[in-house]
């Protein structure tokens, strides 16, 4: 499943069970239309960041009880009120979208975790809610896959990201590896840039394989889809290395002949 955006979102999948697709739905349009209002066209910063209180008023609505008119909010209220949701975790994701408006550089590891903490994280306990599986190890096991699925996204789009603006990699890393912003904006791939992807890509990795056991604690259709989810982000980070670590102009992405690797290792783990 492509990593991008929150193409990483179980949507409507065959694999979900069938009364579970209408939650997962409404959460997945929050996110991405939040997400879309932080992230593409061409609107200034203030009216970005106006729309986005927009929806933080129609989450304090849903809150309060009160009727909205949106029907993206009308479906994220019905299912919050179906599986008492938590709605700070969607705050959470409002929060996260400001931040890239507002926020294009990050220190060190640490704060890009931060980051990741808000937003990728609630999306997987916000479907360990739906999944009734919501031990403190399941949520641990899920805060590691949804940073690290973060991560490979930041990994795979670093000339995406340029262009807006924006730098994932930690500062620390690349005063750390010899890396310039400069290089980045010449996307000039030499052996101190292949050291530092090489080194976040074996970060991202650990992260996800240390998550993995979420896929096998949950039952069925829910865990083979997690694990095939997995599966994707992982084979980007083949991807990248393939690529030899130049993502600026062979951007790793699945494509339709990765789909039977990536059910027979999500069937076999």
């Amino acid at each position: 499943m492509p990593v991008d955006h929150y193409e990483n979102f179980p949507v409507a999948s065959w694999l979900l069970p069938p009364h579970l697709r209408t939650p997962v739905a409404a959460i997945y349009w929050f996110a991405r239309s939040a997400d879309d209002i932080a992230d593409e066209g061409d609107l200034p910063a203030a009216e970005r960041l106006q729309q986005l209180d927009r929806y933080r008023a129609e989450l304090a609505g849903i809150a309060a009880g009160a009727a909205t008119q949106d029907v993206i909010f009308q479906r994220l209220g019905g299912a919050a009120a179906a599986y008492d949701l938590p709605l700070p975790l969607l705050s959470d994701l409002l929060d996260a979208f400001t931040q890239d408006v507002q926020k294009t550089r990050y220190a060190d590891f640490a704060e890009l975790l931060e980051y990741c903490r808000r937003s990728a994280n609630p999306v997987g306990r916000l479907l360990l809610r739906l999944y009734r599986a919501e031990s403190p190890q399941q949520l641990a096991w899920s805060d590691a896959i949804c940073s690290s699925l973060q991560l490979i996204n930041h990994w795979q789009d670093i000339g995406i990201d340029y262009a807006k603006g924006r730098i994932y990699l930690p500062q620390e890393d690349l005063a750390r590896f010899n890396v310039s912003e400069a290089q980045i904006a010449s996307a000039t791939v030499d052996a101190n840039w292949r050291a530092l992807l090489r080194y976040q890509v074996e970060r991202a990795r650990r992260m996800m394989h240390a998550g993995a056991p979420l896929g096998r604690s949950l039952p069925g259709r829910i865990g083979l889809e997690l694990r095939l989810i997995m599966a994707g982000g992982l084979r980007i980070l083949e991807k990248i290395e393939g690529v030899d670590y130049d993502v600026f102009h062979r951007r790793p992405v699945l494509k339709p002949l990765d789909w039977p690797l990536l059910m027979w290792r999500a069937l076999i783990v």
